[in-house]
Order: structure tokens, then sequence, then C-alpha cells
């Protein structure tokens, strides 16, 4: 199959930003006297909303204690997150070659989109990601595929020259959801076998295996040592 337009999930898909992710998730569950929640159990609410996550990781389900959990976090994220996320080696080198064949990227996420472009513009000119859905442009957050299809729509795009790109089993939700094909990519805590039990294209460690990049891998980008202008 051949596809025109690739859209990612971000956390865990294209960067790593567990490490911010745990820091603030720690700050606040410790806060509130939640000491027993191990960064495992953090990680794996990753791709959840942030409502979701704390629920799920102290049992909370008044949504005004959650919302006020939620608060919290964001104000944690603003000072730590975007210095304690990093591009997965190859995501660059990926993107730029499919940037480069034509195609177009986007970027489908329960993180805020502010969020994303302030990591992006570090490593991409303006524009070069042609549309980020984060988690306030949607009423519905993943597995729904309302993002997805926004995105799609955006784009005028064809479903079935549409390829979306996750590390979880809420993105594999999403794209048989909204009806694309979905390629698994095991950077995360999800496992292959738990990707496997949806329907995809390729379940992969690498972003170099996508369809429509050159058949040898592509090379990796220089150690980076300082600060980015």
């Amino acid at each position: 199959m051949s596809y025109i337009t690739y859209l990612f999930d971000f956390d865990y898909t294209l960067a790593d930003s567990s490490r911010g992710i745990v820091l603030c998730f720690r700050n606040v569950l410790t806060l509130n006297g939640y000491t027993e929640v191990t960064d495992e159990q953090i990680k794996r609410t990753i791709g959840k909303t942030l409502e979701e996550s704390f629920s799920l990781l102290t049992g909370v389900t008044d949504a005004c204690r959650l919302a006020d959990f939620k608060a919290a976090y964001v104000k944690e994220a603003d000072t730590h997150m975007t210095v304690n996320t990093f591009l997965f080696p190859e995501t660059e080198a990926v993107l730029t070659a499919l940037k480069a064949s034509g195609a177009r990227i986007g970027i489908i996420s329960t993180k805020y989109r502010y969020r994303i472009r302030e990591l992006l513009d570090r490593y991409f000119p303006e524009g070069f990601i042609d549309i980020i859905v984060g988690g306030e442009d949607v009423k519905a957050a993943k597995p729904s595929p309302e993002g997805l299809l926004f995105a799609i729509g955006q784009l005028h795009a064809d479903k079935a020259s549409t390829l979306y790109i996750g590390d979880s089993t809420v993105d594999a939700e999403t794209a048989q959801a909204a009806g694309v094909d979905f390629a698994g990519i095991t950077h995360g805590v999800t496992t292959r076998e738990e990707l496997a039990a949806y329907p995809h294209l390729l379940i992969s460690d690498t972003l170099e295996e996508l369809p429509g990049l050159p058949l040898y891998r592509l090379p990796s980008p220089p150690p980076f040592c300082g600060k980015r202008d």
C-alpha cells in the first residue's frame, strides 16, 4: 500500500517524555499523599488523559478532585516537561525523509498542542508538521477517532492512503475506530504481543521500517551535546 499521509502519536512514538511525565506525576502524587505509586505504573498510563491517569493511579473518581490533580500537573509540566523530553534517535531523520518524499505529516496526541510545538520547534522549521491535534482540540480523547478524523479532514486526505503510527493499544483502537491502517512502534511500555492483538500493518521497534521510506536504514543523526538555537 502506498501512503501519502502519516499521522503519529507523540509520546513514546516520536519522543520519549517519560522522564518529565514521571517527574510531574511524582510531584503531584507525593504532594497529595500518594507515595506508593511506582514509576512503571505511571509509565503505563502514558497516552491516556490526565484525568484517566490520575484516577487509575489513585483510585479517585471525583471529577473536581481529578481536575485539581490535572491543574497541578500542568503547572509542574510548564517547568519540567520540555527540558526532560527527547526525540527518539531516528525521529528527525524519518520525518525529514517522509517530508522530502512529498508526504503529509501530522500528530494526534492527548498532550497539549503548545507543548508539542515547544519541543518540535527545536528541531524543525515552522510549518514542517502539517497539523498537530492536541488534547485541547477534541471533545473526546483517544481511542475516540475524533482527533484522527479531524486531521484527515483538515488535510483533505484519503483514509486508504493514511497510516496512523502509535505505541499503545489506545492508538491501535483509535486507528481501528477511524478505519485507517495502523503501524505499532514498541518504543514504550506496550509489548509487541499487546499491539499484535489489533489489526496492524506492521509492528516494529523503529520508525525506520515505516512503508514509503528507503529500503536501507536511515543514518542516525550525530550525537547532540549542546543547546539548539
